[in-house]
């Protein structure tokens, strides 16, 4: 016996659906799997909170994601919004207007929450076995750290940092890179406060958009293979180099290098910063690359 979850992450920058046939052993096996780039935090007002264009481009996909949903007679629909919603001023007008477009109820989760289905959903899909794994989610909002030991959570932050927010409210790189470093300061001294030490160091392994676009650059894809990606070895060097790369082109020339995804040419300069800070200021000289995340915990995590 298995049932059928359509599972749902509805972030800052990307929306996912992810439909899966779960077995009473938890494993999974996928049926269907759709992205789109809706930019929902794009145009965000701390005032009046998401976009009216931001809001349409959301439901119009959403209305899509509704229509595989129907089609695949699903048994159980997990959806949930993240950072934008979540800190949107009109967040909440903004989930009753997506159940009565499209009939999808949506769940504003916590940071906390989100990195602890992320983890799952890692955990699932990792290949490389580790005792202590710290894994970070870049996303377009936010940031989620979270320490698992022998697969669970110990310790989970939000941080607000994420590459659609760094891209609009930041002018230049400097400005960037000085903002992750006060919130990785903020990191720092929670880990600390938490009686956390992160030595011997635990694995570190990188999820969303960022970390597998660099791997898909990285790895030269003409077209997206999440087996490729999935579980592969990122250096520091490697991020420094694809950063450099990049910094010096136009976003149009940007879409030119292969496994750069349409959507994300400007916003990968912040998610690169991102990563790359993360590795010098924790001391790690590679990471694991993980295609798995927060959808995948839907699936695999009981409701």
């Amino acid at each position: 016996m298995t049932q059928r979850i359509a599972a749902i992450d509805l972030g800052t920058n990307t929306a996912r659906l992810l439909i899966a046939d779960r077995a009473f052993d938890g494993t999974m096996e996928q049926r269907y799997l759709e992205r789109t780039i809706v930019r929902l935090g794009g145009g965000f007002s701390r005032d009046t909170g998401l976009s009216v264009d931001a809001i349409q481009r959301t439901l119009d996909c959403l209305n899509q994601f509704a229509r595989q949903i129907a089609a695949h007679q699903v048994d159980t629909v997990r959806a949930v919004a993240t950072s934008a919603v979540r800190d949107a001023a009109n967040g909440n007008s903004f989930v009753r207007q997506v159940h009565d477009e499209t009939g999808i109820s949506l769940s504003v989760i916590s940071g906390d929450m989100e990195g602890t289905l992320t983890v799952a959903g890692v955990l699932y899909g990792l290949t490389h076995p580790a005792h202590a794994v710290l894994m970070f989610d870049v996303g377009g909002g936010s940031t989620e750290f979270t320490l698992a030991i022998d697969g669970v959570p110990i310790f989970v932050i939000s941080l607000p940092l994420g590459v659609v927010r760094l891209t609009e409210g930041q002018v230049t790189p400097e400005a960037m890179t000085d903002k992750i470093a006060r919130e990785l300061d903020c990191l720092l001294l929670a880990l600390n406060k938490s009686g956390i030490s992160l030595s011997p160091k635990p694995l570190l392994v990188a999820t969303a958009g960022t970390a597998t676009t660099l791997a898909a650059i990285s790895l030269q894809m003409a077209e997206y293979d999440y087996r490729l990606v999935n579980n592969h070895i990122l250096s520091c060097e490697e991020v420094e180099r694809i950063l450099a790369m990049l910094l010096p082109m136009s976003c149009s020339e940007r879409l030119k290098v292969p496994g750069l995804e349409p959507g994300r040419e400007d916003l990968i300069i912040a998610g690169s910063l991102i990563t790359q800070s993360v590795m010098r200021r924790l001391g790690y000289d590679s990471l694991v690359v993980s295609d798995f995340g927060l959808l995948e915990g839907l699936v695999v995590t009981p409701s």
